[in-house]
């Protein structure tokens, strides 16, 4: 993306104004906030968000309409097996985080998800959505379909109806509001935040997870290894948070860059950017991040800063170099292409020009670049950034670095164990 389009996607000046219009329209209208879910059946963060949609309706006085849709395109979600694996996984964390009874822990067989399908199709009625819902993850916990209502809804007119209603997304498990998108319960209180400007005093279906940096002395030898890659926004708002980690625990960092998905050969469709700048924008905010004038440094620029950036962990450097990379592609719209606007990353994060030029002519990084990604892969994770401490299982995504502070605070318990 070009510097100025972010800027604009990104503006929170139009999205004051979009919001603005919206809640005139609203008024004018003497209308209830409309809410829209869609809902993908055998999705385990779809099934955690459906638990919400009575809680939106009695507190927030919203109206939930639901929908169900089909799973994203390959374009939008690659490497589908992997995924899907992944989400059982990672649901499960994140009902746990939140206090929740885990969801369902296995794919079900096409039979449960074709009668699953049918339940959910013709409902219009949240509550009733989200009681079927539950029922469905008895059905595929358990594996009988009789826990499943019987239905003769017309599926395929159903999903063809969400699959329309949701076009600017590619998720399941997506709520949208006044036209703007919210994934899952990880971004549920950006839309309670909203809907309480409307009915204020609410009580919060959830709370938002994040680092609370109490975690104790983690044992010697103890590290966090950060799957990152220099195109990816996400792993800019991560950085400060995971670096206060290992400050107060005495973990070793070790960062493990790649490619970013797009110059490894996996597509990064349009509506995929969009909101992941657009949620990267708010995200930021709340951490109190500059973000939004973009420089894309895709192709030669994120080679070039690799090179430097694989240098600068030699000489103990490369937290400096990263955060400096990425907050100056993301934040200030520097181009790392450029020899000017590279010597200046590498200049504030205590890298000398004669250095960088070195590192420049050094392709090893290639081969430990790949190495990576293999590693990654192992882990079973295919993107970033990702987290593991030790030889714990792996985290994905920034909205999981507090359940790295747990693997680092259980690793803290058990050294203190030890040694009593």
């Amino acid at each position: 993306m070009k510097t100025l389009v972010p800027q604009i996607v990104t503006s929170p000046t139009l999205r004051s104004a979009r919001r603005g219009l919206a809640a005139m329209r609203r008024r004018l209208n003497l209308s209830r906030p409309v809410v829209r879910y869609f809902h993908q059946v055998d999705d385990p963060y779809s099934a955690l968000a459906a638990r919400a949609l009575p809680h939106l309706e009695a507190v927030w006085g919203a109206r939930v309409i639901p929908y169900i849709v089909p799973p994203p395109d390959e374009a939008a979600a690659p490497d589908a097996e992997r995924l899907a694996g992944w989400s059982l996984r990672d649901a499960r964390t994140l009902a746990e985080g939140l206090g929740m009874e885990a969801s369902f822990t296995s794919a079900p067989s096409a039979e449960l998800l074709a009668r699953a399908q049918a339940a959910l199709a013709g409902i219009r009625d949240a509550t009733v959505f989200s009681a079927i819902s539950s029922a469905i993850e008895r059905g595929f916990r358990t594996g009988k379909a009789s826990a499943i209502p019987l239905s003769d809804s017309d599926v395929r007119v159903a999903l063809a109806r969400g699959a329309r209603a949701r076009r600017g997304h590619y998720l399941g498990g997506m709520f949208q509001f006044e036209g703007e998108w919210y994934w899952g319960l990880d971004r549920l209180p950006y839309l309670e935040d909203r809907l309480a400007r409307i009915r204020p005093g609410g009580v919060r279906f959830t709370e938002r997870r994040e680092v609370r940096l109490e975690a104790k002395k983690a044992p010697a030898g103890t590290r966090i290894e950060a799957f990152v890659s220099l195109r990816s926004p996400y792993t800019y708002i991560a950085i400060p948070r995971l670096r206060a980690l290992a400050e107060a625990t005495g973990a070793e960092l070790r960062l493990r860059p790649v490619l970013p998905m797009v110059m490894r050969g996996l597509p990064v469709p349009l509506a995929k950017r969009l909101y992941i700048m657009r949620d990267t924008k708010r995200e930021a905010e709340r951490l109190g991040l500059p973000f939004g004038k973009v420089s894309d440094p895709v192709g030669a620029p994120v080679e070039r800063g690799l090179a430097v950036l694989f240098a600068a962990m030699d000489q103990g450097k490369g937290a400096d170099f990263l955060y400096s990379f990425l907050r100056g592609v993301f934040a200030e719209g520097i181009d790392a292409g450029s020899d000017q606007g590279l010597e200046m990353l590498s200049r504030r994060a205590g890298i000398p020009a004669a250095a960088m030029r070195a590192a420049l002519a050094d392709e090893s990084w290639r081969e430990k670049a790949e190495a990576n990604r293999a590693t990654m892969l192992e882990a079973g994770l295919w993107g970033v950034p990702s987290f593991r401490v030790n030889n714990l299982p792996a985290h994905w995504g920034q909205d999981r670095l507090w359940a790295v502070e747990e693997d680092l605070r259980a690793a803290s318990a058990r050294n203190t164990r030890g040694t009593s």
